[in-house]
């Protein structure tokens, strides 16, 4: 059964950092694209990155290039978004979710599984 656990969101000021976990389990990260999304209040959910052996790593919003990064722990089966200089406009819930397929896509319907979201809050 594939499974995600997200942790590491909270309220953050301004130009602060969080890391964001997502502990997956039922599969091996390796053999699959982990994409993190986000969805603001009133907002579609966006695309943010997306990692995976075959592509590497592959930003979707250009307002965190350079801020934000995505990596993983293979041994540990997690995926991490470590998210620095922090905005408001960063202020959302968080999802991780995986393809079915290696290749990342920025489009939300390409994903078939999904975490229950954390919440980012970045307020002074």
């Amino acid at each position: 059964q594939v499974q995600f656990v997200e942790s590491g969101g909270g309220l953050v000021q301004p130009g602060g950092s969080l890391r964001l976990s997502c502990a997956a389990s039922g599969f091996s990260l390796d053999d699959y694209a982990i994409g993190w999304f986000r969805q603001a209040s009133g907002n579609e959910r966006e695309g943010v990155l997306c990692i995976s052996r075959s592509d590497g790593s592959v930003y979707y919003a250009d307002s965190v290039k350079g801020r934000f990064t995505i990596s993983r722990d293979n041994a540990k089966n997690t995926v991490y978004l470590q998210m620095n200089s922090l905005k408001p406009e960063d202020t959302a819930v968080y999802y991780c979710a995986r393809r079915v397929s290696r290749y990342c896509s920025a489009s939300m319907g390409a994903y078939r599984y999904w975490g229950q979201g954390t919440q980012v809050t970045v307020s002074s």
